[in-house]
């Protein structure tokens, strides 16, 4: 096993992997800004490092700073928790040549899979459902881009190669719009990912976002571990999660978590990863994977019983996975709310000291949160400040104590999207399962 980890994130994550490392007797370094030492795991770790001032660039993106943290922890490993440099092959490589493990795939799956148009090119050879499109990248030639698009059939939808987020996308009703979106897209390609490379897919209309949770190990075995519905969301960025997905059957899970267990072999995949499909008329298509462990990881957990996390510790340390696929059964149901610092209204961050917490409890309540009474939420950083996650023997019992634990918890001296996931669930519609990926933007407009 590792002996000591230095963990490349903050806030909720950072303390989870602390957490995971506490349990299988790992020491641990945390390294922070100048706006993050009160953080909750800097107390708790066994040593930190500040790695620079609040901004990203200069804190947790500056990989020169993070390689130097661990040379003089003399740490094992590097666990890059989601965001950040958590996709950056670049980070991954640099960890590697520089003698530690990084806690997550090797650099050229991350570049495979962190491009979209070699990753559907990957999944397609794998066996996986991907959306009818270009099969690769757009050229300059407007004429072959029209007829592709006739024979995608519209509405169409331009992607980034390189984006994720939400970024980096445009949709398309008609002719007449296409190679204006094309261009438009491909120069907010090149300024928000350095790169201009785009492609085409049929947008579908009325989708679901479901997404198969993966382990895979150094030796070539690999596993699924269920799904998540991640529908509910607004501009692209998740809201509420919840596993299984409503109305999936098992023989579907079967079909698809096989096929994709399928494909971690044979792209040699490494440690936790997330393969996302859009859902529509009982079909998958492939859109990414996310090669991290991901926000919404704790319901797989709570209906799985496998600790994600520390799988992903295990599986740095060269050990084997520790269950098979007829290990995993999905009992009962979860789902998890995203509580971020922010006007529940206008979705306007809400940095600032929470002058009072209190954490809601009870059967099947759990709280990934890095938040305390007095502590200051900075301004510097993504607005989210914990998950409320609520389990339950079938859905409707993990929405009732989900109600429960969101009219419990106390958050004062800043604005939270508390309400608005109030507002979710007591949504009829929410509340029958199955809603599609523009529900809650429709919602939240009025229409």
């Amino acid at each position: 096993m590792l002996e000591k980890v230095l963990i490349a994130n903050r806030g909720e994550i950072a303390l989870r992997i602390l957490r995971a490392c506490r349990e299988l007797g790992i020491r641990t370094v945390a390294v922070h800004s100048t706006a993050d030492r009160e953080l909750k795991h800097v107390r708790l770790a066994d040593e930190t490092v500040c790695i620079g001032p609040p901004s990203s660039a200069e804190s947790y993106l500056n990989i020169p700073a993070l390689i130097s943290a661990a040379e003089v922890t003399a740490a094992d490993a590097i666990h890059p928790g989601y965001g950040f440099l958590s996709e950056n092959a670049d980070f991954a490589e640099r960890v590697e040549r520089s003698g530690f493990t990084f806690i997550g795939p090797r650099a050229e799956t991350i570049r495979l899979m962190g491009d979209k148009v070699s990753a559907i090119r990957a999944m397609k050879e794998s066996g996986i459902p991907c959306v009818p499109g270009s099969d690769g990248p757009l050229d300059d030639d407007d004429q072959r881009n029209l007829f592709l698009a006739r024979e995608v059939g519209y509405p169409i939808i331009i992607k980034a190669a390189g984006g994720g987020g939400g970024r980096g996308m445009r949709v398309v009703h008609k002719e007449a719009d296409l190679l204006g979106a094309i261009s438009v897209t491909r120069n907010e390609a090149r300024n928000a990912f350095g790169n201009a490379t785009v492609y085409m897919e049929k947008f579908l209309v009325d989708p679901r976002h479901v997404e198969i949770q993966v382990l895979a190990d150094t030796s070539g075995d690999a596993i699924h571990l269920g799904e998540r519905d991640c529908s509910m969301q607004r501009r692209h960025q998740k809201v509420i999660e919840e596993s299984p997905a409503p109305g999936l059957t098992q023989q579907q899970r079967d079909f698809i978590g096989n096929r994709c267990a399928e494909a971690c072999r044979q792209i040699g995949y490494r440690g936790a990863g997330t393969f996302e499909f859009l859902y529509e008329n009982g079909q998958f298509y492939f859109i990414e994977m996310n090669t991290r462990i991901q926000v919404e990881h704790p319901v797989t957990e709570l209906v799985t019983g496998v600790d994600l996390v520390k799988e992903q510790l295990r599986i740095a340390a060269g050990e084997p996975l520790a269950y098979r696929q007829e290990d995993i059964h999905i009992r009962g149901h979860a789902i998890e709310c995203r509580i971020n610092a922010e006007d529940p209204r206008k979705f306007i961050p809400s940095p600032g000291k929470i002058t009072q917490y209190h954490a809601p409890g009870g059967p099947g309540i759990r709280v990934d949160s890095h938040v305390y009474s007095g502590y200051t939420v900075p301004p510097y950083y993504d607005s989210m400040i914990g998950k409320l996650i609520a389990y339950g023997d079938t859905r409707d019992s993990a929405l009732a104590r989900m109600r429960t634990a969101l009219s419990e918890i106390i958050i004062e001296g800043i604005k939270t999207n508390i309400t608005l996931h109030q507002d979710i669930l007591a949504d009829i519609h929410f509340q029958k399962g199955g809603t599609n990926i523009h529900y809650l933007e429709k919602k939240l407009a009025g229409s």
